[in-house]
């Protein structure tokens, strides 16, 4: 994943990050972190109607320069360019999303990178429980507390990995994937429908999501979540409401 426009410098800048550009566990999980309380995860273009470019220096442009998120094409996309630039390998992912009630196709796109002679889940574009530092697919069937949240990763007869979120006192399926090899390109079809089809929420709801040290903000609609160690706070935004959410609270100029 390369754009002619993406510098390390530009990336640290824009997530607040100033220690080390090591390719190690410690410097990825803490841009990991860095990048999630900085970079919304958003849909304010599909919203608008604009759909979504998958080209590298669109990505790059959208988020750098402008101040923008994206959703997990475009912010795991940026997260790649980092990984390159650190020499971190990494690998695409397509995930199937399981929180559905029916079978739906394999439109999520994580990254598994390896680090320290093992293989991580790496996933910033998740939206509401998504995970907040990598995890190991050597740590199978283990309760991960990553904050407030809980997490799992298990493997199936098949070989699929399935996260898992702690949620209303049980453990729920997130999304499945193996390491079946995929590139780039692959994801365009996914994109497509996702940024156009009547029943992808995307298009339904505008979606954006911004990671804290102390929790999260969700925006899905015009309710706003707000989500700590202490519980949710739930409220119902008018118009002038939601335009001042996405300046002041998630740093988005534009609805």
């Amino acid at each position: 994943m390369h754009a002619d426009n993406f510098s390390l410098a530009r990336y640290f800048d824009r997530i607040g990050y100033a220690g080390p550009a090591h390719a190690d566990l410690a410097t990825v999980s803490e841009l990991m972190r860095r990048q999630l309380y900085t970079v919304p995860f958003e849909n304010l273009d599909v919203q608008a109607g604009l759909g979504v470019s998958l080209a590298p220096e669109d990505i790059a442009d959208k988020i750098l320069a402008r101040g923008r998120g994206g959703y997990c094409y475009e912010v795991n996309g940026l997260f790649c360019m980092a990984m390159q630039a650190l020499g971190v390998p990494y690998r695409y992912v397509a995930a199937r999303p399981m929180f559905y009630p029916a079978r739906r196709p394999r439109t999520h796109m994580a990254l598994v990178l390896r680090l320290d002679g093992q293989d991580w889940l790496c996933d910033l574009g998740f939206g509401s429980y998504g995970i907040r530092a990598p995890m190991s697919l050597a740590e199978l069937d283990t309760d991960i507390r990553q904050d407030m949240d809980r997490f799992m990763l298990s493997r199936e007869a098949d070989g699929v990995y399935v996260l898992k979120a702690w949620r209303d006192g049980g453990w729920q399926n997130q999304y499945g994937f193996d390491l079946s090899p995929q590139e780039w390109i692959d994801f365009t079809p996914a994109n497509y429908l996702n940024s156009n089809h009547p029943d992808a929420i995307f298009v339904q709801k505008r979606v954006v999501v911004l990671h804290s040290e102390r929790g999260r903000a969700i925006l899905v609609g015009n309710t706003l979540k707000l989500v700590d160690e202490t519980g949710t706070v739930e409220s119902e935004l008018d118009d002038g409401a939601v335009a001042q959410a996405l300046r002041e609270r998630f740093g988005l100029a534009s609805a």
